[in-house]
């Protein structure tokens, strides 16, 4: 009896050893969810479903985007975290998911904790634009009207990061801007186009083609240096806010404890995707870097990002603000 019972116990940890690989050499046998935290529209929506439909070409299963808009993206980040680490449910998120955390937001998930990263897909830029009636030019003169302005200027956010990173300018520049928070990128443009709002310091693949259009006046670049895809346009710091510097990323991610063979294909894949010519010269052209990263050196990356945000947060009086 004692020898069948170590027969069983070894057959049972031989089998789970081999387990792993035999669910990922089949994987995936069912369509593949893919949660996208915010509304649709926006640019994290509009690159999760570039990708999801290449994914859908080359895994040979559906990839189906599915929407969870909601409190800078927490509700669809708490869905995930909470999902079957299988492989069948990921999630695409940008810069909110150190963002939130940075802030101080009461979390019902640990990003780092409850989140196995896959790979961060992209690096964008973020623009300030103006509504054509606000009488400005570039950021010297939007700091003099702010600071003379008896009524305010009022900008948009479409998540915490974007609300962090004005917050930031507001702080370097000795002004006072108004928040309006909005629930993706595609809702708070529209309301900037439309003059319900002044300005916002927007991602560029939402904002390009109304700056294009004439519907909107960008006046400065988040980053530290000029970018390619608009060289003319001068950065917020050369402009009179030294030592200013915001980008915005995105990344995907799958449900903690997903398997590593699993995590390897999807990185695969996904990377495949982001470094083809063809995404990379079209991301560029919206003032957005395909990156392409391994599931390490992206988990590096975003609690590199907690902790240099959750500094400026504190430094500008975020830090626990919306929690």
């Amino acid at each position: 009896m004692h020898s069948f019972r170590c027969v069983f116990i070894a057959a049972a940890a031989l089998f789970g050893f081999f387990a792993l690989p035999v669910a990922a050499q089949t994987y995936p046998s069912k369509p593949i969810r893919f949660v996208i935290p915010y509304a649709a529209g926006g640019n994290t929506d509009v690159l999760a479903r570039i990708i999801g439909q290449k994914l859908t070409e080359t895994m040979g299963q559906p990839v189906i985007a599915d929407n969870r808009p909601g409190i800078d993206g927490v509700l669809g980040m708490a869905l995930v975290s909470r999902s079957a680490p299988d492989g069948y449910t990921f999630l695409m998120v940008s810069s909110s998911l150190a963002i939130n955390t940075a802030m101080g937001m009461k979390l019902s998930y640990d990003p780092l904790r409850d989140l196995a990263p896959i790979t961060q897909t992209a690096s964008q830029q973020l623009i300030l634009v103006v509504h054509p009636s606000v009488p400005v030019k570039n950021v010297v003169e939007l700091v003099a009207f702010a600071k003379s302005s008896k009524s305010g200027l009022n900008y948009g956010s479409s998540s915490s990061a974007t609300q962090l990173a004005t917050e930031l300018l507001n702080a370097l520049a000795g002004i006072k801007m108004v928040h309006i928070p909005y629930k993706g990128a595609a809702p708070m443009i529209t309301d900037l186009v439309g003059g319900q709002i002044q300005l916002s310091l927007s991602p560029s693949l939402v904002a390009i083609p109304h700056i294009k259009g004439g519907k909107l006046r960008a006046i400065g670049l988040g980053d530290s240096k000029r970018s390619a895809f608009m060289p003319d346009l001068p950065t917020i710091a050369e402009s009179g806010v030294p030592g200013y510097q915001a980008t915005i990323w995105t990344g995907v991610l799958a449900p903690a404890k997903t398997p590593k063979p699993i995590i390897d294909r999807l990185n695969k894949e996904i990377v495949k995707i982001v470094r083809s010519p063809e995404l990379t010269e079209r991301m560029v052209q919206f003032g957005s870097d395909t990156v392409g990263s391994t599931p390490e050196e992206f988990e590096k990356f975003v609690a590199e990002e907690i902790k240099k945000w959750t500094t400026i947060a504190k430094k500008v009086g975020l830090w626990g603000a919306t929690s």
